[in-house]
């Protein structure tokens, strides 16, 4: 079945509404959002995310910054229903993960969701 872009685009846009909360993760998180980095001043948290609508079948989250502490390794991304606790919706592995030596500040450039 072909499916057209006004189709795609409701079903990215469904998905994306689902993905309220970005987290980081030092190892793969699996199915329960393990490995999510702690702890650090300022604290890591997760972030809302702020996904601008599909168009032409994609959506694409904007730069993302979040606090990372000392000691701590991004390697994924993940995705939340909640800015603590709530359901793990999923995640994607970084282009490349970057250790922080220092307390410092990961900027996820962008994340892409397609819908075909």
């Amino acid at each position: 079945m072909t499916l057209q872009t006004p189709v795609l685009n409701a079903a990215v846009n469904g998905a994306t509404s689902l993905l309220l909360f970005a987290s980081l993760h030092s190892a793969n998180p699996g199915s329960t959002g393990a490995s999510e980095l702690t702890g650090g001043s300022p604290a890591y948290a997760r972030v809302a995310t702020a996904w601008p609508g599909a168009s032409g079948t994609v959506d694409t989250l904007p730069s993302t910054n979040f606090n990372v502490p000392a000691g701590a390794t991004a390697a994924y991304v993940g995705f939340w229903s909640a800015l603590t606790g709530g359901t793990f919706r999923g995640y994607q592995a970084l282009s490349a993960s970057e250790s922080f030596t220092n307390q410092g500040v990961y900027t996820l450039d962008s994340v892409t969701l397609t819908g075909s």
